[in-house]
């Protein structure tokens, strides 16, 4: 799959940031029509959409871009926050499932997602066991 080259778009006039900052506060349900049809986003697309409005309301430029599939290692290092090295030790040890396109590694989007959604588990079943999350005011 090859990319898109990412849109920009420019921030939205003060009045309209405003109008949309108020339309959406304290509101996550966006109804969307394609051709005067409604449909119902899967709650990663409006997640997606929401952030997109909430940023044009701020007066932000926004910029859409996809993400291949099949990633480099340099660019799945950075979409995980790691280095490429570490990451591609994980590699090395099989932490990570890795293809080769002849001698380069590609390593699939859903699977330096599924890492670090373990990463992020991890992180806060420690915080649990460690006693943070414990109330400070119950004792």
């Amino acid at each position: 799959m090859a990319l898109i080259a990412p849109r920009v778009t420019a921030g939205l006039p003060a009045e309209d940031a405003e109008k949309l900052k108020y339309a959406l506060d304290g509101s996550h349900d966006i109804t969307v029509f394609v051709d005067g049809t409604v449909h119902r986003l899967p709650p990663e697309a409006r997640d997606a959409v929401v952030d997109m409005l909430a940023r044009f309301s701020r007066g932000e430029a926004v910029t859409v871009s996809s993400v291949e599939e099949m990633l480099t290692t340099s660019r799945a290092a950075e979409l995980a926050g790691i280095s490429h090295t570490y990451l591609r030790n994980m590699t090395d040890r099989g932490e990570i499932p890795v293809e080769y396109r002849g001698t380069h590694r590609r390593i699939r989007l859903a699977d330096i997602m599924a890492w670090l959604e373990t990463q992020k588990k991890n992180s806060k079943d420690a915080g649990t066991l460690s006693g943070q999350d414990d109330d400070p005011d119950a004792s």
